[in-house]
């Protein structure tokens, strides 16, 4: 399977982008869903290493599909009343 360096790395550079690049609302949650595939990786790893249940990791990646689908509600909604994902439109908005 994986090694945890690898996944670490798939973690760090989640984190990397989603820190980085904040400008648009896309890439920010493109970023968010590679931190859940790496953990969710990790989690597996960790659980299959010692014999543990797979059911808590089955609960974290259904509650991870409906934070996908929030943030592309999310986006939609926000391409529809500002015309894009851009986040410095909001800054109209104050």
């Amino acid at each position: 399977m994986f090694d945890f360096s690898l996944l670490l790395l798939i973690f760090c550079s989640g984190c990397g982008v989603y820190i980085l690049n904040n400008r648009h609302f896309l890439i920010m949650l493109l970023s968010l869903e590679v931190l859940v595939i790496g953990l969710f990786l990790m989690m597996f790893l960790y659980f299959s290493y010692f014999d543990f249940e797979y059911f808590f990791s089955l609960v974290y990646l259904a509650m991870s599909v409906c934070e996908g689908a929030l943030g592309l509600s999310l986006l939609v909604m926000i391409i529809r009343t500002h015309g894009s994902d851009n986040l410095y439109v909001f800054d109209n908005l104050w």
